[in-house]
């Protein structure tokens, strides 16, 4: 049986997004826009709260375009609040649409979102060693001064635990355990 990170419950989708996803370096901006949403969205709950309306936010918000969420009207908010299939949370809906503004407008600065947030990393995964739980932080300093940046530009929902978990899900830290058979492959 393979050896997984702590954190890696039996549910099938818990296991495929460990296995497959988390911790790989994303460069794309599409798929770091996606994964910037669902941060916002897990916000004071469970990742696997997540990954089971992860499908459900794809419908709702579009693909996870930002060019059209940047565009919603106040009628597609208000539908987006009617939506069980997601978080219904107002504040969290809002800052998605001014996130995916305020991410194009990075765009516009550095030529992408990834050249952005990786400058941060120069470009290549703090490769981390930890062994066990206790070790793993919700936050580094890294993360602090991301958040305080994204701040500083208007983003909301971005606080140094958000970008941690960020950073993690998008492989700019490699965050799998040392027994982990992951460890060695991202």
């Amino acid at each position: 049986m393979k050896q997984r990170c702590f954190w890696v419950s039996d549910d099938p989708l818990y296991i495929e997004y460990h296995d497959n996803e988390w911790g790989v370096p994303v460069y794309d901006d599409d798929k770091l826009f996606e994964f910037l949403i669902l941060e916002t969205f897990q916000a004071g709950l469970s990742w696997i709260t997540i990954l089971k309306k992860r499908e459900n936010f794809r419908k709702a918000f579009d693909n996870f375009d930002y060019k059209k969420i940047a565009k919603y009207s106040e009628g597609k908010y208000e539908e987006l609040l009617q939506d069980a299939g997601i978080i219904r949370n107002k504040l969290k809906i809002k800052a998605t649409i001014t996130n995916a503004q305020l991410f194009m407008k990075v765009q516009e600065e550095f030529g992408s979102f990834s050249k952005y947030i990786w400058d941060f990393t120069n470009g290549k995964p703090i490769i981390n060693k930890f062994e066990k739980r206790e070790e793993v932080p919700a936050t580094t300093e890294l993360s602090d001064a991301i958040s305080k940046d994204l701040k500083k530009r208007g983003f909301k929902f971005v606080g140094s635990t958000v970008i941690y978990a960020h950073m993690q899900a998008t492989g700019m830290v490699n965050d799998h355990t040392t027994d982990c058979f992951r460890y060695h492959e991202v």
